[in-house]
């Protein structure tokens, strides 16, 4: 008879590279499309509670969408400047 004998399980667990904990570009890529999707149905519905007019809230989440990408855009690229714990620093000096 032939038995299989469960492996001991390894306490110490898996190390991932710093390449593996990074998301691909197609990831966050969809990951920021699928947010925004959420976001400007969660506008939408909050102007459609507010103004009680369906065609009002489709502008305001069309409006919404075009400028937030950008102002996203435009905040990614303000981030970028920073060097890596800068942040860290000037708190350390408060």
């Amino acid at each position: 008879m032939n038995t299989i004998t469960p492996k001991a399980a390894d306490s110490t667990p898996p190390t991932a590279s710093a390449e593996q904990l990074k998301d691909s570009h197609l990831r966050s890529i969809l990951k920021a499309v699928s947010w925004r999707i959420v976001g400007t149905i969660d506008t939408m519905v909050i102007s459609y509670l507010w103004t009680g007019n369906l065609g009002k809230a489709l502008a305001i989440g069309g409006t919404e969408v075009i400028t937030k990408i950008g102002l996203y855009y435009l905040h990614e690229r303000a981030w970028a400047q920073l060097p890596l714990g800068t942040m860290r620093n000037w708190f350390k000096r408060a």
